[in-house]
């Protein structure tokens, strides 16, 4: 990014549910090798949103969240597809979390998911997103 504290994140998947995993991914090794991480358990929740990206907003959050309050960082994710209970649609998030002091850095850290240039759509050919992150 031409601004050093943001870093970008493209994913692609044949379901939105997959691409914003595979962002998860990507954020993820973005910053931390977690080969050698100890896992410390799962987390699951679910989460409305009046859209799909705000979906893919709020799943990194989450990740951010998560890090700076409990020392954890996903290890693995998977997202799936839930009924909402109103306008918008929902995902089921379940996170594999590890000790984030276990993980080897390897680069910045996020603090927080820009809404700016944010992107999460499909067509004939799958879903592709992309998002910023201030570190």
């Amino acid at each position: 990014m031409p601004h050093t504290a943001d870093m970008r994140v493209e994913a692609w998947s044949p379901t939105a549910e997959g691409c914003i995993a595979e962002a998860v991914h990507a954020v993820v090794e973005g910053f931390a090798d977690m080969s050698g991480a100890t896992v410390v358990g799962d987390r699951t929740y679910g989460v409305t949103a009046e859209s799909d990206v705000d979906l893919l907003v709020s799943v990194l959050e989450e990740v951010v969240y998560r890090m700076d309050a409990d020392g954890e960082i996903p290890l693995d994710v998977e997202v799936g597809p839930i009924r909402s209970a109103g306008a918008g649609r929902g995902v089921s998030v379940r996170f594999r979390m590890a000790d984030a002091g276990t993980a080897v850095p390897v680069g910045a850290v996020p603090k927080a998911v820009s809404l700016h240039d944010l992107h999460l759509h499909g067509g004939p050919r799958g879903w592709t997103c992309r998002v910023t992150l201030d570190v």
